[in-house]
């Protein structure tokens, strides 16, 4: 069989599905393990996906022979991008139908929301740009290039991480930023799912209570269809893929350096149609069940396909000040932007801790939020927010490096 431009057999494939299934079941059984009513959950799976990255990507390249690693990585890669494929469509079919409602009531919170989020991480990053360079005397280009791979990595920003790599002057500085953004995007994913957790707790909040209050700004939209619809499949499998690729294909266009990514065209294509539900007499709304069950696949393989990656530059690549500047960047915009959303823009916690997650962009986070709260309505708070910190990274990491140059 050839595979990314080289022969792999059906064996070394079933191998490497047989890998993916190993940390799937193992990561699941960690993010069972409850302290004082903390969990990973699916989060469980990134860790340990970290953990086969740090030691056994290499070995495991190794046995493919010449090529292995670019094999590795390129399926690697598959996963990752499918699985956030599954993922952000169903959160946006989930979304859909309340989400134009909820932004007409809240627009303005979740743009200010979600560029004081952006612009404290992006103040943050230049801090830390200027005290690196001051302390340690290390080359300014190069501090600037690490330190917004590791902005973009407190984020788990990937449109972030590819501009960066886009603005800078030399490869070696390409290679710079992506082991900034290996080192930062641990604590971007594990920081933030368990902030999103811990929250609740210390605000001692009543999940019933503010699962009304949620109701309250984002009330249930009516259902557009009446049952007459002619359904393409029992399941709604047809109408998901046609949004995905309409998805992807309208995210690979670019303006520039920026691009809305296959992120940002799912979601989007997919609010769309999950508001409108129907075209003409055809129903375009996949099943609730097929979306519940896409989304948490979705981001098991997400979390996979990143994690694996991410352990093995993790580990080669690891310096303490640099994780320490990655801490800054992820928790300095989240406490700033709950407190802001909190006082000054008096959201409730559930939409606050959703545009949160938005506006860190971050998709795990999302996924145990839905858990720890109990309700999909928080979906709708992330993807409000979740546009306006894409573009909003993309621009500042952007800005940094030029600043830094």
């Amino acid at each position: 069989m050839v595979l990314f431009g080289g022969i792999l057999s059906i064996k070394t494939i079933s191998f490497l599905v047989f890998c993916v299934f190993v940390i799937a079941g193992l990561g699941y059984l960690l993010g069972r393990i409850t302290i004082k009513g903390v969990s990973l959950g699916t989060a469980g799976v990134f860790i340990v996906a970290l953990l086969f990255g740090a030691f056994l990507y290499n070995p495991l390249a190794a046995q493919l022979k010449v090529g292995g690693a670019t094999y590795v990585s390129n399926a690697l890669k598959i996963v990752e991008n499918l699985g956030l494929i599954l993922f952000v469509t169903s959160v946006g079919f989930i979304a859909g139908p309340s989400f134009f409602g909820d932004l007409k009531k809240n627009f303005k919170s979740y743009i200010l929301l979600g560029v004081i989020i952006i612009l404290i991480g992006g103040l943050s990053c230049a801090g830390c740009i200027v005290f690196d360079n001051k302390v340690f005397g290390r080359d300014l280009e190069e501090v600037s290039a690490m330190l917004v791979g590791l902005l973009s990595g407190s984020l788990t920003s990937t449109p972030a991480f590819s501009a960066a790599k886009a603005t800078v002057t030399s490869d070696d500085l390409e290679a710079i930023v992506a082991v900034g953004h290996g080192i930062a995007y641990l604590f971007g994913v594990v920081g933030v799912v368990l902030f999103v957790q811990l929250v609740p707790k210390f605000v001692k909040a009543d999940m019933d209570t503010e699962r009304a209050k949620l109701s309250e700004s984002a009330p249930e939209a009516p259902s557009k269809l009446t049952g007459s619809e002619l359904e393409l499949d029992v399941f709604g499998f047809c109408a998901f893929s046609l949004v995905a690729v309409l998805g992807v294909f309208f995210g690979s266009f670019k303006f520039g350096n920026f691009s809305l990514t296959t992120t940002g065209g799912c979601l989007i294509l997919s609010l769309i149609f999950g508001h409108f539900q129907k075209i003409g007499k055809v129903s375009i709304m996949p099943q609730e069940a097929t979306l519940k069950v896409f989304r948490e696949l979705g981001l098991m393989l997400f979390l996979i396909g990143a994690g694996v990656a991410g352990g093995a530059s993790f580990v080669k690549y690891f310096e303490w000040v640099y994780f320490i500047y990655g801490i800054i960047m992820t928790l300095l915009p989240m406490i700033i932007g709950f407190f802001f959303a909190k006082f000054v823009l008096k959201l409730n916690l559930l939409n606050n801790l959703g545009s949160i997650c938005g506006g860190m962009t971050s998709t795990p986070a999302l996924g145990t939020l839905i858990s720890t709260a109990g309700t999909e309505k928080v979906a709708g708070a992330y993807a409000s927010t979740y546009p306006i910190a894409l573009v909003a990274v993309v621009l500042v990491s952007q800005f940094l490096i030029i600043l830094f140059r």
